[in-house]
């Protein structure tokens, strides 16, 4: 997993900061485009996650193509606004191609926690809930595919999560080993497929990706 780094330089309020994360759920690698030029330098594998890149705020055009062709798969404009910062997952099998851009909201109330925020990025999954394991109570509830919880503040350490049916409860996916250490953000992706056609589409999983 190649995990994004918070950007450095906050400075200048006239630019925008874009990261962007594989969430398709196959083997297939890709790289990415912005306005034209790559902005990987190796291709992103599943769950894989570019740091910020920091642009002039404006409409720019993000491409699509897989690390071992140049054919192009998907193209998205994406709208930056002037000081803000966004995250763009690449989700869908090929074929089905699409994007999810939301902004992030990175300022933290306290250094004390750890800010998770869920995102059901899983194409065939319900609408799903993000528990720690055993509890009685969710994180986040009823989050239907490509849409995002805000960020909920945590103590810090070491959680075992589980990603939820909110309809009937039960547990479709389980992360063990997900750390989260004081005041930083994360993503909680909830990515794959719960029912794969072959064993080139990944199984139903969590992902925990640093963002700041």
């Amino acid at each position: 997993m190649v995990s994004s780094c918070a950007k450095t330089d906050e400075t200048d309020t006239t630019i925008s900061y874009l990261r962007v994360t594989n969430a398709s759920p196959t083997l297939a690698t890709y790289n990415v485009y912005l306005n034209g030029s790559t902005i990987n330098s190796v291709a992103l594998p599943f769950a894989g996650s570019l740091a910020y890149t920091s642009r002039t705020a404006g409409t720019y055009s993000l491409k699509f193509t897989t690390g071992s062709n140049v054919e192009n798969l998907l193209t998205k404009d994406v709208v930056l606004n002037q000081n803000t910062s966004y995250s763009f997952y690449l989700v869908n099998k090929p074929g089905q191609l699409d994007g999810l851009l939301i902004g992030d909201d990175l300022s933290i109330a306290s250094t004390d926690k750890a800010y998770i925020r869920f995102i059901n990025l899983s194409p065939d999954a319900p609408a799903l809930d993000l528990a720690k394991t055993s509890a009685t109570t969710s994180y986040v509830t009823s989050k239907a595919f490509k849409t995002a919880s805000g960020f909920v503040a945590i103590d810090a350490g070491t959680y075992s999560l589980d990603a939820k049916d909110t309809s009937t409860g039960l547990v479709k996916t389980t992360k063990t080993d997900a750390v989260f250490a004081a005041g930083y953000h994360y993503d909680v992706i909830c990515g794959g497929l719960v029912t794969p056609a072959n064993d080139t589409e990944r199984p139903i999983s969590l992902q925990v990706l640093t963002i700041k």
